[in-house]
């Protein structure tokens, strides 16, 4: 009948048009207009399917290491801020000794989830990415490398070369994470049938980021840099490509005092490709494919250079230190025993996590991973041989010991001490980070 909606071919609420049943919602004949738009869980679907063909793409271990530099910025971002606005009403704080940092962090930036990555030596860099060149320096308290990678970047961000230095910090991270997993997987994986285990290299990056004050490397600071430039030097070390480990040890030593020292495990690496053999004739093969170990301490001898053509003074860096911070070159054992047996218990601790760091490395690695028994006793060793001064930052400086990860990674095959392990270093990171946020920044830096 007219009017009744019905016509020939309609069954059923939908309509035939050659052959096929079409549905009259979709045809806009018995629900609106018509419309192509999917609903939001086709929509939600698809996005989904598109996010997982793009993740695809991404070649491997870069999608791993994307997902936990991603996560872990976003939890300890998170954990930061909802931490200092319940700390805002707090009588007292900050400590009179923290007002001029906070000062200097509202200068950075009025967003708290990006001024909380800055602390005490990031304000020193900052400063020494800004001096100019053509005049006399008189700062030498740092080697140059972090710095002054800021100096080409920061016009690209407007000339805020602090934001720059956190940028560096956090690509640091990043490239940090992949070459930790590469290494990982090949030292976890020696003596199997593969060669290789992924799965033991990503427990080392997740272990990396889980050691007690790991949130520092995503602070505008030299650990993450440094330790990026490490790994990198000894997974090409690992793969023997001397002239790549040469040039990288090249700025490893830029990066930190301690770097030109690298150079040791770095010719272990070497001389173990041939058991530790020093007759003539393999020496000649260690000097023919070892010889870019030589720009490992030229990168230190360039710093000596500089400072020696700013100020007349090849130990300038030396004796900034002794001025600025009372550091002078000490016995490492002596300076333990007399903070393990003080009075001042922070200090105690901070050296008892030391000892903790060499009893894992020397318990975990095996007889093959000499090299790094030995670069964790010079990371570890050397910041004790500064006196005590250093205690202050040893738990920032006994992050650069990443094979304590290595071992932890090695330890944790069974699924089930992984996941309480796991939950541990997780727990005990959140309450330094805290810590570190509630201004007591000198307990870690």
């Amino acid at each position: 009948m007219p009017g009744d909606g019905s016509r020939p071919g309609a069954v059923a609420g939908g309509a035939r048009r050659g052959g096929r049943m079409v549905d009259g919602r979709a045809a806009g004949v018995a629900g609106g207009p018509a419309t192509d738009r999917p609903g939001p869980r086709v929509q939600v679907r698809r996005a989904g399917r598109g996010l997982s063909r793009l993740a695809a793409r991404v070649p491997a271990p870069w999608g791993f290491v994307l997902a936990v530099f991603g996560g872990s910025k976003v939890v300890l971002s998170l954990v930061g801020v909802i931490a200092l606005s319940a700390w805002d009403g707090v009588p007292g704080t900050p400590p009179a000794d923290e007002t001029t940092m906070r000062e200097q962090q509202d200068a950075v930036s009025p967003h708290r989830w990006v001024s909380l990555w800055f602390a005490w030596d990031s304000f020193l860099y900052d400063h020494l990415a800004r001096l100019p060149l053509d005049r006399p320096w008189r700062d030498f308290g740092f080697p140059l490398l972090y710095p002054f990678l800021a100096r080409p970047v920061a016009p690209l961000l407007g000339g805020h070369t602090a934001w720059t230095l956190l940028l560096i910090s956090n690509l640091a991270l990043i490239f940090q994470l992949y070459y930790a997993h590469q290494l990982g997987a090949r030292l976890l994986g020696a003596g199997t049938p593969g060669g290789d285990d992924p799965a033991g290299g990503r427990r080392f990056v997740r272990y990396l980021l889980l050691l007690p004050t790991a949130f520092l490397f995503q602070a505008a600071l030299t650990e993450s840099l440094f330790l990026c430039l490490a790994l990198a030097a000894f997974w090409y070390a690992e793969q023997r490509r001397w002239l790549l480990v040469g040039i990288i040890g090249y700025f490893l030593a830029l990066s930190r005092s301690v770097g030109f020292l690298v150079v040791v495990p770095l010719a272990l690496v070497l001389l173990r490709e041939h058991r530790y053999r020093l007759d003539p004739r393999t020496l000649r093969r260690y000097l023919r494919r070892g010889w870019p170990l030589l720009l490992v301490p030229a990168g230190w001898l360039t710093f000596m250079a500089f400072c020696r053509w700013q100020s007349g003074d090849w130990y300038a860096y030396k004796h900034a230190q002794e001025r600025g911070w009372g550091i002078t070159v000490q016995n490492p054992f002596r300076v333990a025993y007399a903070a393990l047996t003080g009075e001042n218990s922070a200090d105690a601790l901070r050296v008892w996590c030391a000892v903790a760091v060499l009893v894992v490395v020397l318990a975990g690695l095996r007889r093959a991973e000499l090299p790094y028994l030995v670069y964790t006793a010079i990371v570890v060793l050397v910041p004790l041989s500064m006196g005590p001064p250093v205690h202050k930052s040893l738990l920032r400086y006994l992050l650069a010991a990443f094979p304590v990860g290595l071992v932890l990674a090695r330890w944790t095959r069974r699924a089930s001490l992984d996941t309480w392990l796991t939950a541990a270093l997780a727990v005990l990171q959140g309450a330094l980070f805290v810590v570190w946020l509630t201004y007591w920044t000198h307990f870690i830096i």
